[in-house]
């Protein structure tokens, strides 16, 4: 399926000029409606498989219709009306249309579920909850006869989305390109896209910058980041840590194939003054040039994909300079869970991030020591990045008016809520980690 909601083409701006995204301390606490959505009226060029329901199979419904009717009965999330509930506390899925809710999941599975919810078949009073419910479950959903037979109903990863060359640039503009305004409706100001650190929860928006800092910081720390020293940084995102290293004294080479991160990147460099010790560079990070006394990524290997991790590791080793050190931040799931994602097609692949997969513990070690690499720290934070998705779930549903007059849809704006919170919940029911690792030269040169 092509995504043409999801490319780097310039979106409609309103009559009246460009949209103001409000300033931080401008955005309204409370969350504004989930946007309606009606199947007739969704476009069907950018969301062909949304605006239409999937071939009728009359048996794969049926068995959908039981499985998940059970499930979702068994897990409290249907049941009492909202006016019985406080004898049965907790989040609610609501179904609008269970006919197409049932054919989604029977013929697509989880991701007919994501599209279902892009649909407005089903809502939920407590979205975030509701997945987390199912993802502390995702290993019983289904009885383990039928899991056997998996095979059969889930789609496998397009071979389009390999990240080739060619492919890893085509993928990284569909999300990261979209649009700069976008991302600056949720983030905070440090613009910082991966799990912060906090010292207190429930934390808040107004922490949110300092907590990106702080992670920043540990990261600069573990990779022993100081003045003179020679950083390679593999990801640039919107240029927070490359700055943040800058000002400690470093010369600073960043790598991003997105064009729209790199161009706000050099922008927020030079007006911090430290255009001169840092190098922003639009290329591959198999094309790194030169060696380094640290080299830092952040959630990165994610993006990368299985087929090319050797080459990630390979790449990290050959800029390493004698003696050097390697920071990862990077998100994980369990073993088997991965080496399952690694061969459907899932929600996240075909909407979010084309191309990725996240890693397990076992392969980072595997691929890290095949490429001469040595683990001399390894530390995990999920419960903050579950605490860094909902302020960005929040923020993004308080600035909607915002999102909409970007030019994104309300089937783009149901996808994106549907994305975070559903990442929300894989950190809450520790599905996924994030972990701090420090690499060091394992084996002689």
């Amino acid at each position: 399926m092509t995504r043409p909601a999801l490319t780097s083409e310039p979106r409609p701006q309103p009559a009246g000029g460009p949209v103001r995204v409000p300033r931080q301390d401008q955005v309204v606490g409370t969350a504004a409606a989930v946007p309606a959505v009606r199947r007739a009226d969704v476009d069907a060029e950018l969301w062909p498989d949304v605006a239409r329901l999937p071939p009728a199979g009359p048996v794969r419904t049926a068995v959908a219709r039981q499985l998940v009717g059970r499930a979702l009965d068994r897990l409290g999330l249907t049941g009492p009306s909202a006016r019985d509930r406080a004898s049965a506390p907790g989040p609610r899925l609501t179904l609008h249309d269970a006919d197409a809710f049932h054919r989604r999941i029977g013929r697509h599975g989880l991701i007919g579920f994501g599209e279902s919810y892009m649909a407005a078949e089903w809502d939920s009073d407590d979205l975030a909850g509701v997945l987390t419910v199912l993802a502390a479950h995702a290993d019983d959903l289904v009885p383990a006869p039928l899991r056997q037979l998996r095979g059969l109903w889930v789609a496998s990863r397009p071979v389009a989305d390999r990240n080739t060359r060619d492919g890893a640039r085509a993928n990284i503009q569909r999300h990261y390109d979209l649009s700069n305004d976008l991302f600056t409706t949720f983030l905070d100001p440090t613009l910082t896209y991966s799990s912060a650190v906090f010292t207190a929860f429930p934390a808040c928006f107004d922490s949110l910058a300092a907590a990106q800092h702080r992670k920043i910081d540990r990261l600069l720390d573990l990779a022993a980041v100081g003045e003179g020293t020679r950083l390679l940084e593999i990801g640039t995102g919107w240029g927070e840590l490359a700055l943040r290293a800058a000002a400690r004294g470093a010369h600073v080479t960043t790598l991003t194939l997105s064009a729209e991160q790199a161009a706000l990147a050099r922008e927020r460099i030079a007006a911090a003054g430290l255009a001169g010790r840092v190098d922003v560079q639009l290329r591959d990070y198999r094309d790194a040039e030169g060696r380094y006394d640290a080299v830092v990524s952040v959630e990165m290997i994610e993006a990368v994909g299985a087929d090319y991790w050797p080459a990630y590791f390979t790449a990290l080793r050959r800029a390493l300079a004698r003696g050097g050190r390697i920071a990862l931040q990077a998100i994980t799931m369990g073993h088997q869970q991965m080496l399952h994602t690694a061969a459907t097609h899932t929600f996240i692949s075909k909407y979010v991030f084309p191309g990725g997969l996240i890693p397990s513990r076992e392969a980072i070690a595997e691929h890290s020591a095949a490429a001469g690499l040595h683990t001399a720290a390894d530390d995990g934070f999920g419960e903050h990045y579950a605490e860094t998705l909902r302020l960005w779930r929040e923020r993004f549903t308080a600035n909607r008016p915002a999102v909409t007059g970007l030019g994104f849809d309300p089937v783009f704006q149901r996808m994106w809520e549907f994305y975070l919170a559903y990442s929300e919940a894989g950190f809450r029911s520790r599905y996924l980690d994030v972990r701090q690792l420090l690499l060091t030269e394992g084996t002689p040169r």
